[in-house]
């Protein structure tokens, strides 16, 4: 089996890369698009772009260039991820990007899945939940660049779309997978062109795996890969198997974190009394990046024989960051983090660090860029949706967390539950 995923973030690659093999598909992610075919053993390959946020326009020809990219591989089967949140504009980008996929693969029909009941993200009668509260009275409304003010998938598809959209809803997913195949081929002749699958549990995931096995594309967030997973992976493979390529390694170990997440705030506030930590201070980051960058390095130097790894964060209460925004501007204050955590991630590899744990989409991808990792075995799952990563042409080894992922005791976990 070869099935290619293009996934619309970083660590929304990973994560459904992790789903993959903990469900028995040995998986591979690139970063970006190779400019060549590679020899890769993986039933499953991930296409990490960064096409969430960027213009439509740019978001489907890079979508594009990775679907082709993957038929050159072999793929068979393709996968358009998104956020579980559904995160996009009224312009965009979930419903451009499909719409160039189908047309590029000359079908007529997928479905939108965003689900993943293990972290709270339920779909009933095609409205969209985080936990108990609708995607629109969750904190999602106020996110600064997608900001989700509906809940009904179907509107937000038509929104941003070109066809129409319909729904199958859990009553009909109760009914099994001969159920679902048979309300898609309705649908089809009814001209539907987004199928809506609503899922409130792990077995209905299954239900939707056993339903779409032998569809061309199907999008949605990580939890589909569950069902369709157990479907396509070799009998060959289990989930150990699957695993193993990417169990972590090295000695050294550094935890960043650059999310301001509710979720990664508990985190470092938990990290911080079981741990050195130090706070990014943004005005020296603006200032004297590359002297700065030098002192914080010797800082983790100074603390890289403890028990646990040593943390620096830019991981900020709602209210201090309103005012860091304020005085620095938003732009130019996340920039100029990130821009210091390559400096420091390029000067700690230097010094022989071999494992990084990662905080946040943004900063995860830097990490990676400035590592020149181009490709990544998955390893074992810390949380849903965080596995361990190992690079395919070095021995480092990642963890890398969006920013509302793991529990609060995440970074701990992940070097004490796992060989290193």
């Amino acid at each position: 089996m070869r099935l290619g995923v293009i996934a619309d973030d970083f660590t929304g690659a990973t994560d459904i890369a992790s789903f993959l093999v903990q469900n028995g598909m040995a998986t591979v992610q690139v970063n970006g698009v190779p400019a060549e075919p590679l020899a890769l053993e993986a039933e499953a390959i991930v296409v990490s772009l960064k096409s969430r946020s960027c213009a439509p326009e740019k978001a489907v020809a890079d979508s594009l260039q990775a679907l082709a990219w993957l038929q050159q591989q072999g793929c068979e089967r393709f996968y358009f991820k998104y956020c579980s949140t559904f995160d996009s504009t009224a312009k965009g980008n979930i419903g451009p990007v499909t719409d160039a996929l189908l047309a590029a693969l000359g079908e007529t029909q997928t479905i939108i899945s965003p689900s993943l009941p293990v972290n709270g993200r339920t779909v009933y009668q095609g409205h969209l939940f985080v936990m108990d509260q609708l995607l629109s009275d969750s904190g999602m409304r106020h996110h600064p660049v997608t900001p989700m003010t509906d809940s009904n998938l179907l509107r937000l598809m038509e929104a941003q779309s070109e066809g129409k959209a319909g729904l199958i809803n859990s009553q009909t997913l109760d009914r099994g997978a001969d159920a679902v195949r048979h309300a898609l081929a309705e649908l089809k002749q009814q001209d539907v062109r987004y199928v809506v699958l609503d899922a409130l549990n792990e077995q209905h995931l299954l239900t939707q795996g056993e339903a779409l096995r032998e569809m061309t594309l199907v999008t949605g967030g990580s939890g589909l890969a569950i069902g369709l997973a157990r479907q396509w992976a070799s009998s060959a493979h289990n989930s150990a198997q699957a695993q193993a390529a990417g169990t972590p390694q090295g000695e050294r170990a550094v935890v960043l974190s650059g999310s301001c997440s509710n979720m990664t705030n508990r985190q470092v506030a938990r990290y911080r009394d079981q741990a050195a930590s130090l706070a990014v201070d943004v005005e020296r980051a603006l200032a004297q990046r590359d002297a700065y960058a030098i002192e914080l390095c010797d800082w983790v130097a100074e603390h890289s024989g403890e028990s646990l790894a040593p943390l620096l964060f830019a991981t900020s209460e709602p209210d201090t960051l309103k005012r860091i925004q304020q005085q620095y501007g938003a732009e130019k204050s996340s920039e100029a983090v990130e821009q210091l955590f390559a400096a420091v991630v390029r000067e700690l590899q230097q010094r022989g660090w071999q494992r990084f744990i990662v905080a946040g989409g943004e900063t995860s991808g830097v990490v990676a860029q400035t590592l020149n990792i181009d490709a990544f075995h998955i390893g074992p799952v810390i949380s849903p949706g965080v596995p361990w990563v190992k690079a395919v042409s070095q021995p480092i080894s990642l963890a890398l967390k969006s920013g509302n992922f793991g529990d609060e005791n995440f970074f701990a976990r992940a070097q004490q539950e796992f060989s290193l």
